[in-house]
C-alpha cells in the first residue's frame, strides 16, 4: 500500500502545495519586517495572503487538497510504513508520521476556514489554549514544559538541517547541480524553521513564568518578537528568506523525495 503509484503521485503533488504555503508565510514575515500590511505572521495569515491573490480561492483549495494528501501519506506510513527501519527507529519514525498527520490536518482545517470566510486566527487560538491550560492547577508548569519541548524541537531542526540529515530521504539522480541546490535549500530552510520554533518555545516558557498568555501566540509572536529586537528586521528578513528556501526545498521533494516503504 505504501508503494502505490496513486499514493506517490498525491504525495508529490502535496509537496507542491506545502511549498506554496511556506512561500506565502515567508512573504508575510517579510511584510512584518518592512512594517507593512500588519498581517498575522502565522499559518492563517499565510493562507489569507494566498486567498487575496487572483484566483486565490482556487489556489487555496489546491493547497488544502495537497495538505490532505500529505496527511493521508503520513497516516499510511504511521500504520504500515518505515519498513526500512527496525526496532526503536521504526517506532520513532511511525510516531513522527502520526504527529505529521495532526500537523497537516490542522493546517488543512485552518486553510478551509479561511477559504470559506470563517474567522480564523492561529495566534488567537494558541493564546486561548495557553490561557485555558494556565488556569488549571499547575498549568504554568505544563505550559513551560511544552515550551521546553518546542524549544528542543527547534534546536533539533537546526541540527537536522546543519548536518543535512534530510538528504537520506531524497533520491536525486539529475546531476550534481540539482543535488547541490536541494541540499542548500533544505539546509537553510530547516535551520530557519528551527530558529522560529526555538523562539516560539522560549516565548511559551516566558508566558508560563510571567503568567501572560499573550506571549503564547505561536509563530506570530515569534516573528513580531524577532522584529522588535536590535537589527531585528534584518534577522526577520533572514528568517523569511530561510522559510522561502524551505518552500523551494518542498518543490525538490515533489520530484526527488522517497515516498514508498
Amino acid at each position: 500500500m505504501t508503494n502505490s503509484d496513486l499514493l506517490k503521485t498525491l504525495t508529490r503533488v502535496g509537496f507542491v502545495g506545502y511549498g506554496l504555503l511556506h512561500l506565502a508565510l515567508a512573504w508575510v514575515a517579510a511584510q512584518i519586517a518592512f512594517g507593512t500590511g500588519g498581517k498575522e505572521g502565522d499559518q492563517s495569515g499565510a493562507f489569507r495572503k494566498v486567498a487575496e491573490q487572483p484566483f486565490g480561492a482556487v489556489l487555496l483549495w489546491f493547497v488544502i487538497v495537497c495538505l490532505i494528501a500529505l496527511a493521508v501519506w503520513q497516516a499510511i506510513l504511521a500504520a504500515w510504513g518505515h519498513r526500512e527501519s527496525h526496532g526503536r527507529d521504526r517506532a520513532f519514525e511511525r510516531v513522527a508520521s502520526a504527529a505529521r498527520v495532526i500537523i497537516y490536518g490542522a493546517l488543512a482545517w485552518t486553510a478551509g476556514k479561511v477559504v470559506v470566510g470563517a474567522p480564523s486566527s492561529s495566534a488567537q487560538q494558541q493564546q486561548q489554549a495557553a490561557a485555558g491550560i494556565m488556569a488549571k492547577p499547575a498549568g504554568e508548569w505544563l505550559v513551560a514544559l511544552i515550551g521546553i519541548a518546542v524549544l528542543g524541537f527547534g534546536l533539533g531542526m537546526i541540527w537536522y538541517g546543519w548536518k543535512r540529515k534530510f538528504a537520506r530521504k531524497l533520491t536525486i539522480g539529475a546531476g550534481p547541480h540539482a543535488r547541490s541546490a536541494a541540499m542548500r535549500a533544505g539546509q537553510i530552510g530547516y535551520m530557519a524553521k528551527g530558529v522560529a520554533f526555538g523562539i516560539v518555545g522560549y516565548l511559551l516558557v516566558e508566558a508560563a513564568i510571567k503568567n501572560d498568555p499573550s506571549k503564547s501566540r505561536g509563530l506570530d509572536a515569534a516573528l513580531h518578537t524577532l522584529a522588535a529586537q536590535p537589527y531585528g528586521k534584518f534577522l526577520l528578513l533572514a528568517v523569511a528568506l530561510g522559510v522561502a528556501a524551505f518552500g523551494v526545498y518542498c518543490f525538490f521533494q515533489a520530484r526527488y523525495r522517497k515516498v514508498g516503504t
